[in-house]
């Protein structure tokens, strides 16, 4: 029986959501895989019982999945998708294996620094013009979400070049569903 894998990301926010969906459902197809692509989930039109159907239903789907694949691209700002960063949680949570991908080769320091200019060192510690600690530990984003991969053994697959266009581009993405597909079968 085929591994289902639940695909989070930012990508249901691009106006070719399901488009981009499809091509991601159909590239885990190849590996042997079910990819549960969020926009693909039973959810009613829009109106006031939207948002907690699609949050039932994405509950639903993580639990029915094996695993989690997650798009970790900084989406609307340095870091991370809030939304997909809480579904790597969850799954965490709920013990099953993580698996993630992020088109930005950039560690987080660095994405910080580019958004908000020069970073200041005192005490071993970076720090933004706001005078607010930035964590400098050369990771592809906050310590939470990269060291929750890296505690499952892969941590998160990146581009191996530069990526025209990140929130369409699925080289990352299925080097990673690659290296998932031979994970749970091995599992």
């Amino acid at each position: 029986m085929p591994h289902k894998v639940y695909l989070a990301g930012p990508e249901v926010f691009l106006p070719d959501a399901v488009t981009v969906g499809r091509s991601k459902v159909e590239i885990c197809a190849r590996y042997g895989l079910i990819g549960l692509f969020p926009i693909d989930l039973d959810a009613p039109a829009a109106g006031p019982t939207t948002s907690p159907a699609i949050f039932q239903a994405c509950l639903a789907a993580m639990h029915y999945a094996d695993a989690v694949i997650a798009n970790l691209t900084p989406f609307r700002g340095v870091g991370a998708d809030p939304g997909t960063a809480f579904e790597l949680g969850y799954m965490l949570a709920l013990g099953k294996p993580l698996f993630g991908y992020t088109n930005e080769p950039a560690s987080h320091a660095e994405r910080v620094r580019s958004a908000l200019g020069p970073l200041t060192l005192a005490q071993d510690q970076l720090f933004a013009a706001d005078g607010c600690a930035v964590e400098n530990f050369e990771l592809f984003d906050n310590l939470m979400l990269a060291e929750a991969l890296l505690g499952r053994g892969t941590g998160a697959f990146m581009p191996q070049g530069p990526v025209a266009d990140p929130g369409r581009d699925l080289g990352a993405f299925e080097r990673c569903v690659a290296h998932a597909a031979g994970e749970l079968v091995r599992g």
